[in-house]
């Protein structure tokens, strides 16, 4: 579906600054990236709801942040909204 939302946007995989203003802002691209490795290519993920969505995203940045041991980043509410808008249904 990420491809998909790109598409539909008319932003390519390597327009950074244009995945970052989708994504809800500074740091989107990052945010965007992390989907990516929650869910590859052909796997669908589902969340109960938008604070659900929330805590699986974060964890994933927080398991990542202890692997490479760096502080993790803290997903922001424009990003949470972003993502939330774009991967519902009809997003």
């Amino acid at each position: 579906m990420l491809d998909e939302i790109l598409q539909k946007h008319r932003i390519k995989s390597n327009d950074l600054a244009g995945i970052d203003k989708l994504f809800g802002g500074a740091d989107g691209y990052y945010w965007y990236h992390t989907l990516r490795h929650m869910c590859p290519k052909n796997d669908v993920m589902v969340w109960a709801n938008e604070d659900a969505m929330r805590a699986a995203v974060q964890n994933q940045e927080n398991e990542s942040a202890a692997e490479d041991e760096v502080k993790p980043q803290v997903l922001g509410d424009a990003h949470v909204a972003a993502i939330a808008r774009l991967l519902s249904v009809g997003g």
